[in-house]
């Protein structure tokens, strides 16, 4: 959950230096600084460390409505009707796009019971109903239960401990987590005595650590945190809990593209559609066109009854002249609106402008780079999933690329250039591979993730970092090992309801070296040549990539597919999570893999 500014910093700690002392008539007294260092299990001190590492269940409260407990992932809900299941914080993200497509609807969320819930000692229990979540959620509303501090986090590991009556030392425990340093806590007798290892190391909502030497000085951090941040435990999700100041330092800080205007109920998104807008410090902005035009205007922000308010003034883009409401701010992204259903939505891209060549190229050349995505005039091109580039530093700026599935290798040329607009390209020209060949604009950069795109047209390639074939990844050589051990049947594959399992028997997999796969049909002993690949995505999931060209039956089972954790030496199930043409759902895909006698 973010944390914000309620005030500076320095302020902050000044203020609370001179009034701490004069304020202790109002609590427990602290502690002083001795020698043996010791605090009792149920001291003031004590409690500060239990909140400070109790859970925050604040970030679903979308869900939820609670800040003192979380929903367990995954789970499932009905969004204004639509059914989506959560299996990260990400989809929390999903339900707040779906609440905000109409400004005046009602939005309704039905949580799918029974649910897994955790509470603020980490202890977890199923819930059964709403009126059983609501009767818990009733007990930590905000100024309610909930006394999580959250603006301030202990830095681990940290060593604890524990002594007699008498203070004398009878065993040490090392804690790595708020979770294990909670459980401790909640291990002892309310007259047993501990003591803490001391120096130790804190962090602070906006990232400062500070180190503190005695129990002293660990209390009076961390109550001098209890109000320094913005813990957002309400339950307005959306209110974003931004300031004038917050926004006016976002909005100087990386060029915005914009990817959504509506004016006076007419869709203007084509014609304004990546526009670039740089804002400066002296209330300059700067359009730049597709074409690098620059386009110049002005900007001002205030505060009002209804929230953060922008004008912007251009002699131009008259479409963007209004003093707009700021309604959404965060997670890269800008939303405006004024009444009447004006609109405009913006990303930032820090990254992905004006930015020097060589970082994209370094970042290139580091390792090989999978094809998870490739789509081309908005038709995905399966064939290519799982292919393997290159990018040799030969010859650079312009350097050799060579694309490989592992049996046949194509060779062409890759250069980073910018755009008119100064954006980040990545140029291939490859005659055998003409779905690869274009002037790829950079949409995302991580090091272990790139994303190109060109959206009003339908282009979009995206890449996966492997370095050393993840070798060193325990958990995908395993399940390389566990797959190359013998023949496989298909003995399940099931799409949504649709089980059309009986389509792929008489057909053996097997899963050899350099990612290829034979896959025989028995009736008529005929091989097909595929592709295959275990790897560890950018977020973390165990991925197998299946590409087996464009032979029927076998391209429905081309796919990026997920690992399910109940692998075996004889049976693998993955599946597969996408949208149904409507829009309007998930279909999960289950394939599951059984080793032949």
């Amino acid at each position: 959950m973010k944390k914000f500014f309620k005030y500076s910093l320095q302020i902050l700690l000044l203020l609370m230096a001179f009034t701490f002392n004069a304020c202790q008539e109002a609590f427990e007294e602290l502690p002083q600084p001795d020698e043996k260092q010791t605090i009792i299990a149920s001291s003031s001190t004590a409690k500060l460390i239990e909140n400070t590492t109790a859970n925050d269940g604040s970030f679903d409260n979308i869900v939820d409505g609670a800040s003192c407990f979380a929903v367990e992932f995954p789970y499932t809900v009905k969004v204004n009707g639509i059914e989506v299941t959560i299996e990260s914080e990400e989809g929390l993200y999903l339900i707040e796009e779906i609440f905000n497509e109409l400004e005046d609807d009602e939005d309704i969320l039905e949580i799918i019971f029974p649910v897994v819930i955790t509470l603020a000692d980490y202890s977890v229990i199923e819930i059964g109903g709403i009126d059983d979540l609501r009767a818990l959620a009733e007990e930590c509303l905000e100024g309610g239960k909930d006394d999580d501090i959250e603006c301030i986090d202990f830095v681990y590991p940290i060593t604890i401990y524990t002594f007699d009556i008498n203070e004398v030392e009878t065993g040490s425990v090392t804690v790595e987590s708020d979770k294990d340093l909670r459980t401790f806590f909640a291990g002892l007798d309310e007259n047993d005595l501990i003591g803490i290892d001391f120096p130790v190391t804190l962090e602070l909502y906006d990232g400062t650590k500070i180190e503190v030497r005695d129990n002293a000085e660990l209390a009076n951090a961390l109550e001098m945190a209890k109000e320094a941040c913005d813990e957002d435990d309400d339950n307005d999700y959306h209110d974003d809990d931004f300031t004038k100041e917050r926004l006016d330092n976002l909005l100087v800080e990386c060029p915005w593209l914009i990817h959504e205007v509506i004016r006076d109920q007419v869709n203007q998104t084509d014609q304004y559609f990546e526009y670039l807008m740089n804002f400066t410090e002296d209330g300059g902005v700067t359009v730049k066109d597709r074409m690098g035009n620059n386009l110049m205007g002005t900007w001002t922000t205030r505060v009002t009854d209804m929230g953060v308010l922008i004008d912007l003034k251009f002699d131009q883009l008259v479409d963007f002249n209004l003093e707009w409401i700021v309604y959404k701010l965060g997670e890269g992204k800008i939303k405006l609106y004024t009444e009447g259903g004006n609109r405009i939505i913006m990303h930032t891209v820090c990254d992905l402008f004006n930015n020097d060549p060589n970082t994209l190229r370094e970042i290139l050349k580091e390792c090989s780079w999978v094809i998870k995505k490739v789509k081309n005039q908005g038709e995905e091109i399966d064939r290519l999933l799982g292919y393997e580039f290159n990018f040799l530093p030969e010859g650079l700026p312009v350097g050799t690329v060579t694309l490989s599935n592992g049996e046949n290798t194509s060779e062409g040329t890759w250069e980073i250039t910018t755009n008119e607009q100064g954006r980040l390209v990545m140029a291939i020209t490859m005659g055998s591979e003409p779905g690869v060949s274009f002037e790829w604009p950079l949409s995302d950069l991580r090091n272990d993730r790139l994303k190109f795109e060109v959206e009003d047209i339908g282009y979009e390639l995206v890449l996966q970092r492997v370095c050393d074939d993840n070798n060193s990844d325990g958990d995908v050589t395993e399940i390389r090992n566990i797959m190359m051990g013998g023949d496989w049947a298909v003995a399940l594959f099931k799409e949504g309801t649709m089980d059309d399992t009986q389509t792929f028997e008489g057909y053996t997999f097997n899963f050899m070296a350099n990612h290829l796969i034979s896959t025989t049909f028995t009736p008529t002993s005929v091989a097909y040549p595929g592709l295959w690949r275990v790897l560890r995505n950018s977020d973390g999931k165990l991925k197998v990539y299946l590409n087996f060209g464009d032979v029927d039956p076998l391209f429905d089972l081309t796919d990026d597919w997920e690992i399910v954790p109940s692998i075996t030496n004889d049976r693998i199930e993955l599946k597969h999570v996408s949208d149904n043409e409507a829009g309007t759902a998930e279909i999960v895909t289950i394939l599951v893999f059984e080793k032949l006698p």
